[in-house]
């Protein structure tokens, strides 16, 4: 497996929870995570005389390049998986993504979306779409809680990352306070924008809060509603788990969010969007179906062949 997800490593980890799952279906699971951990030098060394029967690659773009060459090499099948929109790539990316799935023998998708996207190719793989896994149920059932000092409250959940747009979840409070809407939010994440992002909510004071990151179920107890901006999403674990929290999901058309039942507007409707959900007093209800963890080890595994 080459893998882009440092996580993987890392006990008590979503990802590595999910590579323990895969490697007890299999009889041999090695997994190089290039390049941040392991360089392409050291991951052919390391499989040189190894029998691999496949070859499986987080992505189909330079990580799938290495896969396809080391599927060559070892007479391995290869295995692609898409986790976003390739129409979203650069021109270099989309290029070498249809150069190398076409030459695929099998390919994993994670939504019906993608799969939708990829069937005018005419690849010669089979394409199975097969959801990230998310243990859903300590979020079933989640009874809310009022905030302590917020009448209603959204939450905003993810990286604070240009691609994340976090600063657009500004803008829509300070609509849905206009509005006359008593709501506050909760930006639960970390990342590069966070001192733009505090410099940019002192107007808003004290009806923003940063708690840093967090698991996010005691605020999705909170939560009335769950505002996603990106402007981009390979799937969106965050998605599942609030609605399978019973909270409504208000998303541009990103990743999982439409099929798995979240309220999917354009980003420039969003804040009316929000303001319908608070007013509204909506519930989330997961629309997808997500398997069990011992039919999702036993389909993925089926997805390699």
């Amino acid at each position: 497996m080459i893998s882009g997800d440092k996580n993987i490593f890392v006990e008590g980890s979503e990802a590595h929870a999910r590579l323990e799952l895969q490697r007890s279906t299999v009889d041999q699971l090695d997994v190089f995570v290039w390049p941040q951990v392991h360089s392409w030098r050291e991951i052919f060394r390391a499989t040189r005389g190894n029998t691999y029967d496949v070859v499986t690659s987080q992505d189909p773009f330079w990580r799938g390049l290495l896969a396809w060459k080391l599927a060559r090499r070892t007479g391995a099948k290869l295995n692609l998986q898409v986790h976003t929109d390739l129409s979203a790539q650069s021109l270099l990316r989309r290029t070498l993504a249809y150069f190398l799935l076409r030459r695929a023998d099998s390919i994993r998708v994670v939504s019906k979306k993608i799969k939708d996207l990829l069937t005018p190719l005419s690849l010669k793989a089979s394409i199975t779409v097969l959801p990230i896994f998310v243990d859903l149920e300590p979020f079933r059932g989640l009874r809310h809680q009022t905030h302590s000092r917020f009448n209603k409250t959204i939450l905003w959940v993810g990286r604070f990352e240009a691609e994340k747009d976090p600063l657009s979840a500004l803008s829509i409070l300070e609509q849905v306070r206009k509005s006359g809407v008593d709501a506050g939010l909760i930006l639960l994440g970390v990342g590069s924008l966070e001192e733009k992002l505090r410099i940019r909510a002192r107007g808003l004071m004290p009806y923003v809060e940063f708690p840093g990151w967090q698991h996010p179920l005691p605020y999705l107890q909170m939560a009335d509603v769950v505002l996603s901006t990106s402007k981009h999403e390979s799937y969106g674990a965050s998605i599942i788990e609030s609605l399978a929290a019973g909270v409504p999901v208000v998303a541009p058309d990103i990743g999982i969010a439409k099929e798995a039942g979240a309220i999917v507007v354009s980003q420039s409707d969003l804040g009316s969007a929000v303001i319908d959900a608070l007013n509204g007093g909506k519930h989330g209800e997961l629309l997808l179906s997500i398997p069990t963890k011992e039919e999702w080890t036993q389909r993925w595994k089926e997805t390699l062949l």
